[in-house]
């Protein structure tokens, strides 16, 4: 008899594999990494965003860059724009929609990318964040699920799963994530 917990995994390697056969979202996989260690190298930051599951991807990417994924080097600038604070203030005294694009007006320079995450691809905070990176100059990048919902082709490179399961969307996120991490982290000597 096959438990859930089984099924589950053979659902989520499933997902994966279906993500790694996707030569599209696999050519953008590694766009992202090739244009994150680029902006690394001319002294940029990435700038990454997400709500709820996403929020917590969002500062897993930030830690990986900013402590090491597999190898002992220098910290890259890598920062989650989750500050609590800032987000329930600027929420409760204009708008949520606006909590991302307020922080990337405020830290962001040209050299920098910003990079979204959303499983849904319809998150209009993000959808902001995307138009005001374009206003400010700075490349995007995001990281979704549902096909990319209405991020689909806003960013500069899209990384789009087809699958529609928030479980499973999450799942491929993190390990494409953790690819990108290894692929950047390979660049560097140091």
């Amino acid at each position: 008899m096959e438990t859930f917990i089984t099924q589950h995994l053979k659902e989520t390697a499933a997902a994966i594999d279906a993500a790694r056969e996707d030569t599209v979202l696999m050519r953008n996989v590694s766009a992202a990494a090739t244009l994150i260690s680029k902006c690394f190298a001319k002294g940029g930051k990435l700038l990454i965003a997400g709500n709820g599951g996403s929020a917590a991807d969002a500062e897993h990417f930030a830690t990986e860059f900013v402590g090491r994924f597999m190898k002992e080097r220098r910290a890259r600038p890598a920062i989650a724009l989750t500050s609590s604070p800032t987000i329930t203030a600027w929420s409760n005294d204009h708008k949520f929609e606006d909590v991302f694009a307020r922080q990337l007006e405020a830290f962001a320079k040209p050299e920098d990318i910003f990079f979204g995450i959303s499983t849904s691809g319809t998150s209009k905070n993000i959808v902001r964040a995307v138009e005001k990176a374009k206003t400010l100059g700075i490349t995007s990048v995001c990281l979704l699920g549902n096909s990319g919902g209405l991020l689909a082709g806003c960013a500069n490179i899209t990384i789009a799963l087809t699958d529609t399961r928030t479980t499973h969307i999450q799942e491929v996120q993190i390990a494409l994530i953790h690819a990108i991490c290894g692929e950047v982290e390979d660049t560097f000597s140091d």
